[in-house]
């Protein structure tokens, strides 16, 4: 989840670390079924996550490359890309943590197929809205909250982030 707080009409699916490992697992069984990535990359922030852990279980190479939002409700942009050497005639699995309108994936997508892949597929550990990634751990219509979104450090502590706190409680 971004930083906003959810809408009630939706409903909410909190994640936990447990949970999510699981994800990461289910992810891996089903791209191993149906494709064979030679790499594997991690959308920054939180796509980095399954994609390593995604790229363990496969024993495939991993990279990174960065998309950001200067504000919510923008449009993604590129930060940095993977090295086009990495790609380059290589099968690679392009991995997000959630997707919803396919805005990340379909410019990262681009971005690597730009770089001349043998062959690029995309995989993410939750999808929640229309986009269709070519491979999914969970589908739901929930808003979801990730285990690292719902905390953060305040005066060197975690707390629960203080947008969600009241939603959390039930107060809203």
């Amino acid at each position: 989840m971004r930083r906003n707080v959810p809408s009630q009409q939706r409903g909410l699916l909190e994640i936990d670390w447990p949970l999510f490992g699981e994800l990461c697992r289910a992810l891996a069984l089903r791209v191993a079924q149906h494709y064979d990535p030679e790499l594997v990359i991690g959308i920054t922030k939180a796509g980095v996550i399954p994609g390593a852990v995604v790229a363990s279980i496969l024993q495939r190479d991993f990279a990174a490359m960065a998309v950001t939002r200067r504000s919510a409700g923008q449009m993604p942009e590129l930060v940095a890309g993977p090295q086009a050497a990495a790609v380059a005639g290589r099968r690679v699995l392009v991995v997000d943590e959630t997707c919803d309108t396919g805005h990340t994936l379909k410019l990262a997508l681009n971005e690597v197929l730009a770089l001349r892949p043998a062959e690029a597929r995309t995989a993410v550990s939750i999808k929640t809205g229309a986009y269709e990634p070519n491979f999914h751990a969970l589908e739901t219509d929930k808003l979801i909250i990730l285990p690292w979104d719902r905390e953060t450090v305040v005066g060197g502590e975690l707390v629960v982030r203080p947008d969600l706190a009241a939603y959390l409680a039930g107060e809203e």
